[in-house]
């Protein structure tokens, strides 16, 4: 078998906040915004994250690369834990994992033209570069991404969202990554433009024999590039498997729940008969539910669920449920009932 080139385990991270208005010595109260998430990641390959707002995808993402602590274990390909590291030991990595952030012009100095920006990874990780390599290097990256080498000396204000977004990738492909961590790159994009972006990454992917792990919201996009998609909930893993067993055969409550929302480019498809409701709201990270986290808003829960946590059980195909399966019909009725009350 490879190995893996990213293998988590029971990684978790967790903020003391303190509550407004407390007094100075007053214990801050912990939120676990990701709680014991295990996956592994080979080379070449794409793992999607999906999961609505709060669910801990970007928090994740930053733990990763080391900008949350975080404890657990996140072993990289040499055998080393990324995660026990400190900041001066993790400078050798920095360059095997790059990461593509969501905002396209936020992330961008705007005091900085297109050509430091790209350049500025180099002068970091490649100190040796001359000037002349390094504006070679920066021209012929900018060409891979589909930008003009003569727009080297423009600065971000004067490219439109996707050219931002390509310069963001140009950024992180320019010191030859193993790993780039995209946290939601095509979500402030218009739909055209996320096509380009997509088609972009994957086409660099296979050139270069990247490993991608791709945050995002639109379910019908990490289907279309993800090899394998994670499904998290407050924190936690509910589901993990290949891409196509995952969307053709979904095991817990939650993913089916998921699935069910992604439009259908039919206008005769039924929508309100299709989709699986949700009650009530995503639990607070700072007190979640005992049990399985998801109990609270799941329409197959039973005592079960609150007295365990479950485990992730299969092989390639994993679910954190006490009862895997398609929900049934009056399942379904059920919570329609319930979220209609």
């Amino acid at each position: 078998m490879t190995k893996p080139l990213l293998d988590v385990r029971d990684l978790r991270v967790t903020f003391q906040i303190r509550r407004e208005g407390a007094m100075p010595w007053t214990a801050p109260t912990p939120l676990h915004a990701v709680g014991g998430v295990d996956f592994s990641l080979n080379p070449g390959e794409t793992l999607g994250v999906v999961g609505e707002s709060g669910c801990g995808k970007s928090t994740l993402a930053r733990a990763l690369i080391g900008l949350v602590p975080a404890t657990g274990r996140a072993e990289w390909i040499d055998g080393k834990d990324l995660v026990a590291m400190t900041p001066r030991q993790m400078m050798r990595y920095r360059s095997d994992i790059q990461m593509v952030f969501q905002d396209p012009l936020a992330s961008l100095n705007p005091r900085m033209t297109v050509g430091q920006i790209i350049a500025e990874p180099l002068k970091t990780h490649r100190p040796g570069l001359s000037s002349a390599e390094v504006k070679t290097r920066v021209k012929a990256m900018m060409e891979k991404v589909g930008l003009l080498p003569n727009q080297i000396n423009r600065y971000p204000h004067e490219f439109s969202g996707g050219q931002c977004q390509r310069i963001g990738i140009a950024r992180a492909l320019i010191v030859e990554p193993k790993l780039i961590i995209c946290d939601e790159p095509v979500s402030a994009l218009d739909v055209s433009i996320q096509a380009q972006v997509i088609n972009l990454l994957i086409r660099l992917q296979k050139e270069l024999g990247l490993a991608l792990v791709f945050i995002a919201h639109d379910l019908s996009v990490v289907k279309h590039i993800s090899d394998r998609v994670m499904v998290l909930y407050l924190g936690k893993v509910m589901e993990i498997g290949s891409s196509d067993d995952l969307f053709a055969d979904p095991q817990h409550p939650y993913t089916q729940a998921l699935l069910s929302a992604v439009p259908v480019p039919d206008p005769d498809h039924d929508v309100a008969g299709s989709v699986v409701p949700l009650s009530g709201d995503l639990p607070s990270p700072m007190n979640p539910p005992s049990g399985c986290v998801f109990r609270t808003r799941c329409p197959r829960a039973q005592a079960a669920c609150a007295e365990q946590v479950p485990a992730l059980m299969g092989q390639d195909h994993r679910t954190a449920c006490h009862f895997p399966g398609p929900l049934t019909e009056e399942e379904i009725a059920r919570a329609r009932k319930t979220e209609a009350a």
